[in-house]
């Protein structure tokens, strides 16, 4: 036997209320009075013959079947929310919510963005960035670009690119000091806060001695430790990947030919319980296919 559909107008007055916890914080969202609201919440009590809302000097407060409905209630409306936004979301943009690394945004991701638009045109990409991990169930973002060994819980990692480190210094600064492959006597080594081991893995790895290795020049992120080598002031440690251009393009010098895996590398990450949207896959194969290319080589 089927039974007859809830009434929707007194359902979604009664979602909104038992939300804001509000009668009248209600009526200002629906934009109508709280009167009718209130009529609103009484059709719906008397269909189902029990009280939703036990009612304060101060507002409202959920009783427990009204705690019950809700639960229910809320779902049902993000449902069909999320299925109407897609039903009307035809010839209309995506937007596809990405947090990177200051970095990794700057060097790699923002001078190529152009292109993922110019082949993608109804997606858009909200790139924030920050240091901090994603937390998906609070945080308005569909995935983020991380740095490690690719094993955080509860996330699924696409792999993009190992991370490679390689000294490197100015051109100008090479010629005006004279300086010559694997000496570093006569340059000021430049250290990015954000990974404060890149230099002492490198040395480690390469086998080369440097006195006062920790001594130098200290910056908040890799980006501004590139900027400052680039103005001659010395040599960073840096991710070969984000160099690339430069140093083919011959503004940076690579002072060691020796490269050095830290066998960490750059993923994608998502929650593992979020299927993937078409826009975050075809994010992932954008950033794939243009990975190991310097900017402009094959894009």
């Amino acid at each position: 036997m089927s039974h007859p559909l809830l009434p929707l107008n007194p359902l979604r007055a009664f979602e909104v209320a038992a939300r804001l916890r509000s009668l009248t914080r209600a009526a200002d969202e629906l934009h109508v009075s709280q009167v009718a609201v209130s009529r609103q919440v009484k059709v719906l009590e008397d269909y189902l013959g029990v009280a939703l809302f036990t009612r304060l000097h101060r507002g409202i407060e959920l009783t427990r079947e009204g705690a019950e409905l809700y639960a229910g209630v809320k779902n049902a409306f993000r449902e069909l929310e999320t299925a109407s936004r897609k039903v009307s979301r035809r010839n209309q943009r995506d937007v596809l919510s990405i947090q990177s690394y200051t970095t990794f945004s700057q060097r790699w991701l923002i001078p190529r963005l152009a292109d993922f638009h110019n082949k993608n045109p109804l997606l858009e990409v909200k790139l924030s960035s920050s240091l901090k991990p994603v937390d998906f169930p609070t945080q308005s973002v569909d995935a983020a670009i991380r740095s490690g060994h690719g094993d955080w819980p509860g996330l699924h990692a696409e792999k993009l690119v190992d991370i490679e480190l390689i000294p490197i210094v100015s051109a100008s600064l090479w010629d005006a000091e004279g300086l010559a492959k694997d000496d570093f006597s006569k340059v000021r080594l430049l250290h990015s806060m954000a990974r404060p081991d890149d230099w002492k893995t490198w040395l480690a790895e390469s086998g080369h001695v440097v006195a006062n290795s920790e001594s130098g020049m200290k910056f908040d992120n890799s980006a501004l430790a590139y900027e400052a080598a680039s103005m001659n002031i010395g040599c960073a440690i840096a991710i070969r990947v984000f160099v690339e251009r430069q140093l083919q393009e011959g503004s940076f010098v690579a002072l060691s030919d020796t490269v050095c895996r830290t066998g960490e590398a750059y993923y994608l990450t998502w929650p593992k319980d979020a299927r993937p949207s078409d826009a975050l896959i075809k994010f992932l194969e954008w950033m794939k296919a243009l990975i190991g290319h310097p900017l402009g080589s094959s894009d």
